[in-house]
């Protein structure tokens, strides 16, 4: 038989496991009783309210307990939204229409952000002095992203395809070392890294500027996603877009010490001017998310309808709509 002592000693180990478990399951309320809700970005300046929110700790006020994970890409980041790892996500609009063509449950919140000040990269000694010279040649780009779908644009611009170069899949960080070994004629790669191109490169940098694509933001919901936690998160988000355009050096600064040495100061003050911030839903949106998903049919053979009736399915107005509803234009 166990003695006196070794019982107690059990029944507290039994009840401080039972405590633990109950406190490790699930995503219900966290710090003083608000509930929890992850969320998945990455580093690039689309997502900047996110930054600035958290570093201004602005989820708090809203009541929520938010936990912000930092992914190499937005394509990264819809992947933890679709694998259970974040309730909702900051992706680019090329991998959430995908996403949607592919069947999977996806909801599109809100356009957060959007960009079109994209450039080809390119080597002086390549002589590519317009896109048409793309023609047979080797160009380097980050598959599945904004940026092949940037690509895709300049290739139309002079009635090209894909069909008439040979895409190399290169990782974003991947593009400068593979211009500066020849091992590829041209690229496209995300704005961070335009300047680390520049300075690889040095006299034999070149670049062919293009604004015929305008990339967005998105803030999507992944099935675990409730509607209060994300009309919290986006009122949050709202009080940091105001931030960023009441001061909009404190607002760099905010997304520079977020990003945790990934990004250079340099470019944060050079490219966040550049995006244009603000929550929407939008029949521009929509537009655009239909010609990517005509694209994205054709290109990757996806099964999905890419017509405007399915993708407005995708769309999920409500949250934008309690917290803004001038926002809310696409019907």
């Amino acid at each position: 038989m166990l003695r006196p002592r070794a019982v107690a000693a059990l029944l507290t180990a039994a009840l401080l496991c039972a405590l633990t478990s109950a406190c490790a399951v699930g995503s219900g309320p966290a710090g003083g009783g608000r509930p929890a809700v992850s969320l998945a970005a990455s580093d690039y300046l689309g997502g900047a309210p996110v930054h600035v929110a958290q570093e201004r700790g602005l989820w708090s006020a809203e009541g929520i307990d938010a936990t912000v994970t930092t992914q190499p890409t937005g394509r990264d980041a819809l992947n933890a939204v679709l694998g259970g790892q974040a309730q909702l996500g900051v992706v680019g609009d090329l991998p959430a229409v995908t996403a949607a063509l592919g069947g999977r449950e996806l909801r599109i919140v809100a356009d957060l952000s959007r960009f079109d000040d994209w450039r080809l990269l390119t080597r002086t000694d390549r002589q590519i002095t317009g896109f048409a010279a793309l023609k047979g040649r080797k160009v380097g780009v980050p598959q599945g992203t904004n940026v092949e779908y940037a690509l895709s644009r300049m290739l139309a611009s002079v009635q090209l395809t894909a069909t008439d170069v040979t895409v190399v899949n290169l990782a974003p960080n991947q593009v400068t070392p593979a211009l500066a070994r020849g091992d590829v004629d041209a690229g496209v790669t995300f704005p961070s890294f335009y300047d680390s191109a520049r300075t690889t490169l040095g006299d034999r940098y070149a670049e062919l500027p293009f604004t015929g694509y305008t990339a967005r933001t998105l803030l999507v919901a992944g099935p675990e996603a409730t509607e209060a936690t994300t009309t919290a998160v986006l009122r949050a988000l709202l009080k940091a877009q105001r931030e960023i355009a009441a001061d909009p050096p404190a607002a760099r600064k905010a997304v520079l010490a977020q990003s945790k040495g990934a990004l250079q100061a340099g470019y944060v003050d050079a490219f966040q001017p550049r995006y244009g911030y603000g929550a929407t839903l939008s029949p521009e949106l929509l537009a655009e998310l239909e010609q990517e998903a005509a694209w994205a049919k054709a290109a990757q053979s996806l099964p999905g309808s890419a017509d405007r009736a399915a993708l407005l399915r995708h769309l999920h107005p409500a949250p934008l709509t309690a917290v803004d509803p001038a926002a809310v234009s696409v019907r």
